[in-house]
């Protein structure tokens, strides 16, 4: 098993920038692809990001797709979501995800395919 930690959410005008962190431990953190979710009041949680075990691929939501970039220190056992160019719509609680298995070429990008999560940091973008 993995636990997970989230970190760095807070309150930040439009149009600026935060670094969320997310550190695991309980397991062998470069086994896994990592994953970040949110979840906004009323909505459900939704993907966006996720990175395989080598570095070698990641995928993004169309929402954040060239705004956001996922990555991850695997001698710090930590994966991160740099978020530039936030919109209030970025507004939620952000979620580290972590999936049992997966081949190294399958990009998990749904809720249900990941086992582990954190609790949440949470992200307020004000207008």
């Amino acid at each position: 098993q993995v636990q997970l930690v989230e970190s760095g959410g807070g309150l930040v005008q439009a149009g600026g920038s935060l670094r969320l962190s997310c550190a695991a431990s309980g397991g062998t953190f470069s086994r896994y692809h990592m994953g970040w979710f949110r979840q906004a009041p009323g909505k459900e949680r939704e993907f966006v990001a996720v990175i395989t075990r080598s570095e070698s691929k990641t995928y993004y939501a169309d929402s954040v797709k060239g705004r956001f970039t996922i990555s991850r220190d695997n001698a710090k056992n930590t994966v991160y979501l740099q978020m530039n160019s936030l919109k209030p719509e970025d507004t939620a609680v952000y979620y580290c995800a972590a999936p049992k298995g997966g081949s190294s070429w399958y990009l998990p990008r749904t809720r249900y395919e990941y086992d582990y999560w954190g609790q949440g940091t949470q992200v307020t973008v004000s207008s």
